[in-house]
């Protein structure tokens, strides 16, 4: 095999790993939208809005919520460290895939010797 294509499997499997193993452990703590969207609101222990006025009062659910990878999980998984490792895994694969037919489809191709000028 050549260099380049160790370099990708090796990249490829660092993202694996990283996406199956350390997503587990990003924290779940709400992002900065998050928090300034319920700033003036109250929250009660599950974050859920029980007064006050903030924007996040008009929210509405995602259309995509009920979706098999909704918050970066697999449905129907009751583990939830093995659903969140398998989404990212999947995640992985799925940007890879995409991300490869992509560059097979733009990469330059060398031009048969019959049609060179």
């Amino acid at each position: 095999m050549k260099k380049t294509t160790w370099f990708i499997l090796g990249g490829l499997l660092v993202a694996l790993l990283l996406a199956g193993v350390a997503s587990n452990f990003a924290s779940g703590s709400p992002d900065g939208l998050d928090s300034a969207s319920t700033k003036g609101c109250t929250l009660n222990e599950n974050d859920e809005i029980t007064g006050g006025s903030c924007m996040a009062q008009n929210a509405k659910d995602n259309e995509t919520s009920d979706s098999p990878l909704a918050d970066y999980q697999i449905n129907g998984i009751g583990n939830s460290y093995v659903s969140t490792g398998l989404a990212g895994v999947a995640g992985v694969l799925l940007t890879f895939l995409v991300g490869g037919g992509l560059f097979w489809l733009v990469r330059s191709r060398k031009q048969p010797a019959e049609t060179r000028e």
